[in-house]
């Protein structure tokens, strides 16, 4: 299985990074499972939303196919709306049977390209209320970490993401496998606040 993570400049950090650490530590685990990999216009670096610099491993025009697209968030999404190279480039992989995710406003995008017309949605709390004016008939789950319809995922706000990342170890992994990468990358949150 081949799994992509969307970069582009002001990506929000752990929107990436977090699912990252989970799909890697699974792919670490059972090393024939997946093939995880971030995906960006050019090679050039990415500049992330709090400074971080980053390379992809390969560039949009080198895919054609995934089996799952993991769209983080960040303040870069808010430009990618109206633009319809993204709207087309994003409807033509679920057209071809790709499995959607996005973590945070990356949902925002995904709503532009109506891909979320007439399902339910989740993305960060303080943007929840555009997800129905960017498509038709979205219904937003403001209270989920995740939502899942089956061919598209959308994720809270940053933390979320590696919530839904189990998910997706334990959809097309295992329960077993889910449990096994989260006690290996120690991850039982209990916030102090």
């Amino acid at each position: 299985m081949e799994i992509a993570i969307a970069l582009f400049d002001g990506v929000e950090e752990l929107d990436f990074v977090g699912p990252w650490e989970v799909l890697a530590a699974w792919r670490h685990l059972y090393p024939g499972d997946l093939e995880v990999f971030l995906v960006a216009r050019d090679n050039e670096v990415v500049v992330c939303a709090k400074g971080m610099r980053v390379l992809s491993h390969r560039r949009w025009d080198e895919i054609s196919a995934v089996d799952v697209l993991i769209y983080p968030g960040g303040r870069g999404t808010r430009v990618q709306l109206g633009d319809e190279s993204i709207r087309a480039r994003l409807r033509e992989l679920h057209q071809r049977g790709t499995l959607m995710t996005s973590v945070c406003t990356g949902a925002l995008v995904y709503a532009d390209a109506g891909l979320l017309d007439g399902k339910e949605a989740t993305t960060h709390w303080s943007v929840i209320d555009q997800l129905a004016l960017l498509g038709r008939d979205i219904t937003p789950r403001p209270d989920e970490r995740w939502v899942d319809t089956g061919d598209v995922i959308t994720a809270a706000g940053v933390s979320a993401g590696i919530d839904m990342a189990l998910h997706l170890v334990g959809r097309f992994g295992s329960a077993e496998k889910a449990r096994e990468v989260r006690r290996s990358i120690q991850y039982d949150p209990q916030p102090p606040y």
